[in-house]
């Protein structure tokens, strides 16, 4: 058996997958035979080759039915948020029928189909998808065109560089590609309550905060699991945030959204109000109050565009002509560089001026309103594993820096 848990949920089709959350649902594989419109010894077939593809019994078999044992109802809860996220994308989609006719598509679409347009979408091109799945291009657009015969819509458009996946096919794809991962975690929390556990946890740092906050807490989570592969990307906060969407990422440390898209939600771990900086020995640090005014004969460096730092400077010079800022960026060491050697001035949160040395130094003005939040951001209805909740636990008893707010529940 294969032991890789993203291995072994490739493996399942979502036609087993389908079956086994029918009979885990009405608790019959007679029952479920008749909503699948299946024979019984094809379902019974299905579902002793998923066992063995998960490597565990899922349901224990009885004269009176088929019932979910305890790994079973782990695995269920997962697959059925599966169909669940799938129908809702369907739903957005526009398929036709609606919600019931979503859940009726939802039953034809392949595995190869789904993982054909998330490769498509992700990779930009039909060739470069062919070469990443291992496949002929033949055999892609076979899928695909299978896939837009399943939904009833056009997913894809010609152009003079190529064939082109429209917005509306993107965003399904990347729904798909969301839906897909709740069977690998499954298939985690399954290992996990054996005992073995193996599990990678992806984590996006934005520049500031997040780093600081992830590295403070990245020895001792992997002293407490030896075995967990962690994953960091580390980008702008846009950026951080498109990969959280896209599943990149689990969640996101950093400074929160002060407002946040349907599809995202904030948890706010401390208040870590906006203070100005600059190198040791500037002369504003002699000052005993500096004004706007003194702000403004001085060249900044702020955050690129959409970052909270730069809307922050923004806020603070808004009604007048702004300072000089030739320079936007999000690279923590480059700031540093550029203050270090110069008169320059930049903003930083007190809880990342607290984790700098002490070559900086705050500058004597404010307070600065609104003091931001600095937090985690997820995906809205995510539910997380027990390896996601023992990161966020420690991640929250290490925060001291302000106010706590109490941490993530876990999603139901």
């Amino acid at each position: 058996m294969e032991t890789d848990p993203q291995a072994r949920a490739e493996s399942l089709s979502l036609r087993q997958l389908k079956l086994f959350e029918s009979v885990g649902r009405l608790n019959s594989v007679r029952r479920a035979s008749e909503e699948c419109n299946l024979s019984q010894p094809a379902v019974t077939q299905a579902l002793a080759k998923l066992e063995h593809q998960v490597g565990v019994t899922l349901l224990d078999r009885r004269a009176s039915g088929s019932y979910l044992n305890d790994l079973g109802k782990i695995f269920h809860r997962r697959v059925t948020r599966v169909f669940s996220q799938i129908e809702d994308a369907l739903t957005d989609l526009g398929v036709p029928g609606g919600r019931p006719g979503a859940a009726v598509i939802a039953r034809r679409i392949s595995k190869s189909q789904a993982r054909s347009l998330i490769a498509i979408v992700e990779n930009g091109s039909f060739s470069q998808a062919a070469q990443s799945l291992g496949l002929s291009q033949a055999s892609l657009q076979r899928a695909a065109r299978d896939l837009e015969g399943n939904l009833r819509k056009s997913l894809y458009y010609r152009t003079a560089a190529g064939v082109m996946v429209t917005p509306a096919g993107i965003e399904f794809g990347r729904k798909i590609k969301l839906a897909s991962q709740e069977i690998e975690w499954g298939i985690k929390e399954i290992d996990a309550e054996q005992g073995s556990f193996h599990s990678q946890i992806a984590i996006g740092a934005m520049p500031f905060g997040g780093s600081v906050m992830l590295a403070s807490v990245l020895d001792e989570f992997i002293a407490a699991h030896p075995r967990a592969d962690v994953k960091i990307l580390n980008e702008s906060a846009p950026e951080m945030l498109k990969s959280l969407r896209a599943g990149n990422v689990d969640f996101v440390l950093g400074l929160v959204q002060e407002t946040t898209a349907g599809d995202l939600t904030n948890q706010s771990l401390a208040k870590t109000p906006y203070t100005i900086v600059a190198r040791r020995g500037h002369k504003l640090l002699r000052k005993g109050k500096v004004t706007v005014e003194d702000l403004l004969q001085y060249d900044w460096v702020v955050g690129t565009a959409g970052a909270a730092r730069r809307a922050c400077f923004e806020r603070l010079f808004a009604g007048g002509p702004g300072p000089k800022a030739s320079i936007a960026t999000c690279a923590l060491t480059v700031i540093r560089h550029l203050l270090a050697r110069s008169d320059r001035l930049t903003l930083m949160t007190s809880y990342e001026l607290k984790h700098e040395d002490d070559t900086l130094a705050q500058v004597p003005f404010g307070p600065i309103e609104p003091a931001p939040s600095i937090g985690i951001t997820m995906r809205a209805g995510w539910l997380p594993t027990q390896i996601h909740l023992d990161f966020i636990e420690l991640l929250r008893n290490r925060m001291t820096d302000g106010d706590v707010i109490p941490m993530l529940k876990k999603a139901s």
